[in-house]
């Protein structure tokens, strides 16, 4: 299984994370060793799930991971429609907020032990969360392991061509250097998360909103049939295979 530097998990402890998600507000930011500053959307991924994201869930397909779900919107948004869907998270107050909002939620990293390994159908990577671990190619690979062959990768990327790594700590105004040690951070435009995915398969590409989104499939490897079940029933995940509420809509760009 694919490993992540333990630095990764301080994200978990960076308590101006913590108080901006249960305050609701900002503002908060990813601030580099350099001193750049990276705003955080916090008001936006407090809120409900607006017209953009919703079109982003019109398109999962059965069994739905969120991987960092934060607060839970896109969560939540899912269960309201009866879709299985669990998110995780390392941080406990936005697993509380999940919770809260009435999804599920693990507080787990995406590189430990998940349940339904191998047989969900759908992995969503939004808000940036391409980036979790500073190495684009070893996230790809993990949710390769998460997902049923042919599965789908619904990613958000940066709105610009980039292709950055960086040492980052969460900041708010009252400690802008933070007190927490820095963890890898990635951020990727389209081109560069295209790049690092040549084992996967293209399935659309969009824009919306000011937002860019990518869309990848698992490539299909031969399996026994009895691992192609849907993800099973644990503690907080049902064992009834949700449908495909897209009704047949591709992924397939714009």
């Amino acid at each position: 299984m694919s490993t992540a530097p333990a630095t990764a998990l301080a994200w978990a402890a960076a308590d101006p994370y913590a108080a901006a998600l249960r305050a609701g507000r900002g503002p908060l930011f990813l601030r580099r060793c350099d001193g750049w500053l990276l705003p955080l959307e916090v008001e936006r991924w407090c809120a409900r799930a607006d017209a953009v994201d919703r079109d982003v869930l019109d398109r999962c397909e059965g069994a739905v991971l969120d991987v960092g779900c934060g607060p839970g919107r896109l969560v939540a948004e899912l269960a309201a429609r009866g879709r299985v869907v669990l998110g995780i998270d390392v941080s406990e107050a936005a697993v509380d907020q999940t919770v809260r909002l009435g999804g599920q939620a693990l507080r787990r990293s995406v590189f430990e032990p998940l349940p339904g390994e191998g047989r969900w159908d759908t992995v969503l990577l939004m808000d940036g969360n391409i980036g979790i671990g500073g190495d684009p190619r070893a996230l790809l690979d993990r949710v390769a392991e998460l997902l049923r062959p042919g599965g789908l990768l619904i990613a958000e990327t940066a709105p610009v061509d980039i292709d950055e790594r960086a040492q980052v700590r969460v900041v708010d105004l009252t400690d802008p250097y933070g007190a927490d040690d820095p963890f890898p951070w990635a951020r990727l435009g389209t081109p560069a998360l295209l790049r690092y995915a040549r084992d996967w398969t293209r399935a659309g590409q969009w824009t919306a909103g000011g937002r860019c989104f990518t869309a990848l499939r698992s490539r299909s490897r031969r399996i026994p049939s009895s691992s192609a079940e849907p993800p099973k029933r644990t503690a907080v995940i049902s064992s009834q295979r949700a449908r495909n509420t897209s009704a047949g809509r591709p992924v397939a760009d714009r």
